[in-house]
């Protein structure tokens, strides 16, 4: 059953003084106060009537009595009353006395006689307020205390729960780590198995999706992708070529810019096919974007979407580039040749603002690779198409049936390029035009 909440007692107020008719000033003063009102006429008295007060919120005492003086009524009320207010009634002669008051026994200050009745209630009001809001602040402290020794034991006993209940959840994530981790593995292992499928070619690009995925995974990184997207780009340089499984060999083995234009079309499927092997992998559609894209070019015409420029996905722009690199060196061409052979195609197939990240990550991904001086110059064999303007011969140029074309060291300019195009139409030698390119573009 339900403790009824106990009546508040009022605060009482004591005043000594030897004199009745300031004793019954006070009450008189104070009669339709909240609180209630104990008289005493000498100290001793004062002390007695201290020991049937409970509740007292303000001793008011004088200082000039017979016997025991104010000073010293107040001092020994300590004992008896040591959260009450004490105040001492003095005249103005009296100002060692009140000192002494306020020294031994306690008092808050002095009243003066004779007093002004407002002023004197205003000060015994808010005493009697201040000791209340005392009280009231000491209850709610012992509250509080209370109720944290109960939240304390409550702890106590909810920290074994807790930990009962924390080793069991550890061990639920233990087995949950256990089984992601498993499915990782079987993710990153399917990844592996596709890319596998395209290698079983062999030859010369047995190695390439891997080369691809290394290449376009440092090239990434040194561009400040952030990790989740590296991760796509290496994925799709994994996969990028599945759609050429079922396409003829013949056809791989030639460039795509001189095939018939049936098996141009047959080939251009690939990136597409691609992507669809893939589609129905949730977590491998980002991937099977950029694996779509991979064969765009930075001017526009390339396939199968002729996307250009910044509308081409950047992680497939990436890609494109790490995919020629790695074809020039299959091709046999050193590290010089590949960057100087792919960089000849910057703002045409390629995106330009890739050049240097490509350039460190070169070495990353091939490390056995030379370095190189960034002005220096290399000797390419070049397609009559790949030539332009300022190129150095590097050999003498023969037709195919032996005629002296131009001469080693010769200039190109727009009229020769043009001439050799059509010689090569006519007469096609068995090798391409030996030229002089430097190793960087900037």
């Amino acid at each position: 059953m339900d403790q009824q909440p106990q009546q508040p007692v009022s605060p009482s107020v004591l005043f000594v003084d030897d004199e009745e008719n300031i004793l019954k000033a006070m009450v008189r003063l104070t009669m339709d106060e909240a609180f209630s009102v104990v008289t005493a006429t000498s100290g001793q008295q004062g002390l007695e009537c201290l020991q049937q007060m409970p509740e007292v919120a303000l001793i008011v005492s004088d200082q000039r009595m017979p016997g025991m003086n104010g000073a010293e009524f107040l001092h020994k009320s300590r004992e008896l009353a040591p959260d009450a207010i004490r105040m001492l009634l003095t005249g103005y002669s009296d100002i060692s006395a009140a000192v002494d008051a306020i020294n031994r026994g306690g008092a808050s200050r002095y009243l003066s006689k004779p007093w002004n009745d407002d002023d004197l209630l205003q000060t015994l009001r808010g005493a009697v307020e201040t000791w209340e809001l005392t009280r009231e602040n000491r209850r709610l402290q012992a509250v509080v205390q209370a109720q944290n020794e109960e939240l304390k034991q409550w702890n106590e006993n909810l920290k074994s729960r807790v930990l009962q209940q924390t080793t069991a959840i550890r061990k639920k994530a233990d087995d949950l780590n256990e089984a992601l981790l498993h499915l990782k593995e079987n993710y990153t292992g399917m990844i592996s198995a596709f890319s596998s499928l395209v290698e079983l070619r062999g030859g010369r690009m047995k190695q390439h999706s891997r080369n691809v995925a290394e290449l376009a995974a440092h090239a990434a990184r040194e561009y400040g992708l952030m990790p989740e997207e590296q991760e796509t780009i290496r994925i799709a340089a994994l996969l990028h070529d599945i759609g050429e499984i079922g396409i003829p060999e013949r056809i791989l083995e030639i460039a795509p810019d001189v095939l018939p234009p049936d098996e141009f079309r047959l080939y251009a499927q690939h990136p597409v096919r691609s992507q669809m092997a893939i589609d129905h992998i949730a977590d491998l559609r980002p991937a099977g974007a950029l694996i779509r894209h991979h064969h765009e070019q930075f001017d526009g015409n390339g396939f199968p979407d002729r996307l250009a420029g910044d509308q081409i996905p950047l992680g497939a722009r990436i890609l494109a580039y790490a995919d020629q690199l790695d074809r020039a060196i299959a091709g046999g061409d050193s590290a010089e040749q590949a960057l100087a052979r792919v960089e000849m195609t910057l703002e045409t197939k390629l995106d330009p603002t890739l050049q240097r990240v490509f350039r460190k990550a070169f070495h990353y991904a091939y490390p056995a690779m030379p370095a190189f001086d960034d002005q220096a110059t290399v000797e390419l064999e070049l397609k009559p198409a790949e030539l332009k303007a300022g190129m150095l011969l590097t050999r003498d140029l023969y037709s195919g049936t032996g005629l002296l074309l131009l001469d080693r060291g010769t200039v190109l300019d727009d009229s020769m390029i043009v001439s050799i195009t059509r010689y090569y139409q006519l007469d096609p030698p068995e090798q391409g035009v030996f030229a002089l390119i430097r190793t960087s573009q900037g």
